[in-house]
Parts: C-alpha cells; structure tokens; sequence
C-alpha cells in the first residue's frame, strides 16, 4: 500500500499549530521551565542551522551565478533592473502603510495612561535599540558605503549581519571570474557548480526538520510573550490591538493585492501557481522572522517551483533579502505615524515624505534577523523628531508582526525575481504554471 506523504507547506501549518497549543497550555498549566528549557532550544538549533547555510549558499550561489552570464553587460542590465524594482517596491510600500495609518488613526485609541507604564517595563529594550541607532548616525551619511567593502572577507563571513560585504565580494569575484576567458576558469566555474549542488543538498537535510524547528519556535515565543500569566499577554494584545491590525491590514495588502498585479502583469505566472509554490516560504519566513534564513528555501522553491534560472534567483533574491525590505518599510511608517498620534504630534505632508525617504534608505542594509527593523525604526523616529522612548509602547506586539513582515519580505523579493526573471526569458513556465 503507497504511503501517504502530507505536503510541506501543511507539515509546516501543523508545527505552527501544535507550537501554539502547546505554548498556551504551557502557560495554562505552569510548564513554563520545562518548555524554556527543553523545547525552545531546539528552535534555536533549527534557526542556527538555517543561518549556518545562509553564508556559503549566498558566496556559491552568487558566485555560480554570475559565472554562468555571458558578460558584464549581462550583470549591469540585470543588477540595475533588480535595485531599480526594489526600490519602487519598498516606496509602495512605505505609500501604502503612511496611507492606512492615516485612515485609521490607531493612536487615538491608545490609553494615555498607560504610555509611562509601557516605556519603563521595555525601558531596557529601548536602550540597547537607541545606542544602536545612535552608533549608526554618528558614523555619517556614507557610512553605509564603506560597510558594502570589507576590510577582511572571513571576519565578514562570520557575521550573519554582515551579509552586504559578502555579497559585495562574491559579485566581485564573479566579476573577474567572467572577465577572464573561460577556459581558464573553467576548474573554479566546476568547483562553485558542484559546490552549490552540495549546499543545496545541505538545505534538504535541514528541510527535514523544519516542522518540529517551528513548533519549538512557536511555543517557546508564546511562553516568552505571557510569562506566567496569560491575562497579561491579553491585556497587551488588546490595548495594541487596533495599531496591530492597521499593521496586518496593510502588510495583507501587499501580499493580497500589490504583488499579484505585479505577478499578473508582468510575469506570465498564474497567480495561483505562484502562491501554491510560495506557501511554504512564507510559512518558514512566518516562524523564523528571518529572510536570511529563509533564503536556502526561497532559493529552491524560485528554482525548482517557480522554474526561475538559478543565474538569475543566485543574483536576485540575496540581494533582496538584504536590500528588499518591504514589510518592515511597510511597518516603520505604520509605526511612525502611530506613535505621532499618540504623542498628538501632526507630522504633515513634509514629515510624512520624509519617512519614505528615510524608510527607503534604512531598509537598504537592513539585517536580514529578527528585530533589525526596530533599530531601523529609530532611525526613522529620530529623522522627524518622534520622541525614539515611543518604541517601548509597541515592543509587546513588535515579534507577531515581525513575523507577517517577514512573509511579506520574501514574498517581495519572490515577486521581483520572477519579473526580471521574466524579463530576461529565464522561466520555465512548463515548470511555474504546472
């Protein structure tokens, strides 16, 4: 008798769930020591292990790909294509959320009295977010510029936020590897092919565990959230809960509607082949909150689902998981203009274009791992004179959404790929619409 086999995605929705359950009866029923110390860590081995492949998936396949173009005028057209869409995207983005936060107005609904009473219990995680934020404004505008070049490649290769330098010294490598004629690198050409059907390899093997690696995620961070006490975690939620769903309201609208009338018409995807190929990505990247690590499987899925040529998914989709931040650009304005209201601060159609620009150029860099997009924010705060202590009253719901923005993250830099996949005739359609 044929074995039935559950599909990923639905392997991945049951560690979700049963994450859930279990972290609620954890809470429910006291197990909270014994869930922070036996279950959790093996979230934590699960999202190491998926960091562990992010660095030399990003060097081979980067490398492999641009090796596999005829030329450097190849490279330019692609790579000015690739930033030039992500750029509109993530303006959109911004657009959109500066837009619904207005309609909604969720700082109103915000109790004044207890905005003190938020700021000191995050107090803690406020600091240590501003002397981040600080460190990067005192560095200067161009700061940014000289952290893309790295002054010593393996120190660079060692840091999970570092991921600029590496792919700053992969393109070059790829660079010189493609100006030299073929036949004397065709060794180092069949060394980073085979060496990326290894790491390829390598993210099978972890793939395996995913299920189990979210549902110790997923009921470490509920215990984490409520503590000992689930009215707690109640209280939080509902206090914050119409800011939350002015967040998720337009972070669904980028997945629901902004993207699939990119997909629709600039690819020759359907839409439902798309999303069906997609849904294990944005489930993993719901879990983890990290579209570096989620990049092996949005990798795979690009070429194996989406018949996407691994020349341009090798290109394209690291350097939308560092530069393509969509959600969490989507977020910071969201986020931005709530913390105005509840200060009764009116920002204006000036302040407001400031945040896309300042949003816009913090999301270029951003590091791919949970909770880069709250340093970001102060950064934004700070550009249009929001008090930055304003953060600790969003701190209680910061992680859910984190999660959602990082769906929408990998969708986007998805979304791009298959366009300029597209654009250059580098689909299978067979393999995208089957």
């Amino acid at each position: 008798m044929r074995k039935m086999k559950i599909a990923f995605h639905w392997q991945i929705l049951i560690g979700m769930a049963l994450g859930v359950l279990f972290g609620i009866l954890a809470v429910i029923y006291g197990w909270k020591e014994f869930t922070l110390f036996y279950i959790k860590p093996w979230g934590s081995i699960f999202i190491n292990l998926l960091k562990l492949i992010a660095m030399p998936l990003i060097i081979v396949s980067l490398i492999n790909g641009v090796g596999q173009l005829k030329d450097i005028s190849q490279l330019s057209r692609i790579g000015f294509k690739t930033i030039g869409l992500y750029l509109i995207s993530t303006v959109i983005a911004i657009t959109v959320g500066l837009i619904i936060v207005n309609l909604s107005r969720p700082g109103d609904f915000f109790p004044k009295e207890q905005a003190a009473e938020f700021e000191q219990k995050f107090a803690e995680n406020v600091q240590e977010n501003e002397a981040s934020a600080h460190k990067m404004e005192d560095e200067g505008p161009l700061q940014f510029l000289i952290d893309i070049v790295p002054n010593n490649i393996i120190e660079a290769m060692s840091d999970n936020t570092s991921m600029l330098k590496v792919i700053f010294f992969a393109l070059l490598f790829g660079i010189a590897m493609i100006s030299i004629p073929k036949k004397k690198t065709k060794y180092v050409r069949r060394l980073f092919d085979n060496l990326n059907d290894i790491v390829l390899k390598i993210i099978d093997i972890i793939m395996k565990v995913a299920p189990l690696g979210v549902f110790a995620l997923l009921a470490g961070l509920i215990v984490d959230i409520a503590g000992d006490n689930i009215e707690d975690t109640k209280y939080l939620f509902l206090s914050l809960g119409v800011y939350s769903l002015t967040v998720i309201f337009g972070l669904l609208l980028m997945i629901f509607l902004v993207y699939p009338i990119f997909v629709k018409f600039f690819t020759k995807i359907k839409l439902s082949s798309f999303f069906k190929a997609l849904s294990p990505v944005q489930l993993l990247a719901f879990s983890t909150s990290s579209s570096a690590a989620t990049l092996p499987l949005t990798m795979e899925t690009a070429e194996e689902k989406l018949g996407i040529s691994e020349e341009v998914s090798s290109f394209v989709l690291p350097l939308g998981a560092t530069i393509n931040m969509d959600g969490t650009s989507l977020y910071q304005a969201v986020a931005a203009i709530f913390l105005a209201q509840v200060y009764g601060m009116d920002l204006g159609l000036s302040g407001q274009l400031t945040i896309i620009l300042t949003a816009t150029l913090a999301s270029i860099g951003s590091a791919a791992v949970p909770g880069a997009g709250m340093v970001m924010l102060i950064i934004v705060l700070a550009s249009v004179g929001i008090p930055t202590e304003g953060i600790a009253l969003i701190f209680a719901v910061d992680r859910p959404l984190d999660m959602i923005r990082t769906a929408v993250n990998v969708t986007g830099d998805s979304t791009i790929t298959s366009i300029i996949a597209t654009s250059e005739n580098k689909i299978d359609l067979e393999i995208a619409n089957s």
